[in-house]
């Protein structure tokens, strides 16, 4: 298990970062009328904000390994 969060430590952190802010975002700033399809919702913000975060991880990784 340590193997495995060593290796995929940029991933996870994207992941837990990005559900973090998406949960902020709903928490905060929200859909006042909930016709939001992804803020209306706090389940659909988190995973919307973890998925941007494991992508915004990801492309960091890349250009990280390029250099």
């Amino acid at each position: 298990m340590k193997r495995f969060i060593s290796k995929y430590k940029s991933p996870i952190a994207g992941l837990v970062l990005g559900a973090v802010g998406g949960w902020c975002y709903w928490r905060f700033v929200g859909c006042a009328s909930g016709n939001c399809a992804i803020t209306s919702d706090p389940r659909n913000s988190s995973l919307y904000g973890a998925v941007m975060g494991l992508l915004a991880a990801e492309i960091l990784k890349k250009e990280e390994s390029k250099s």
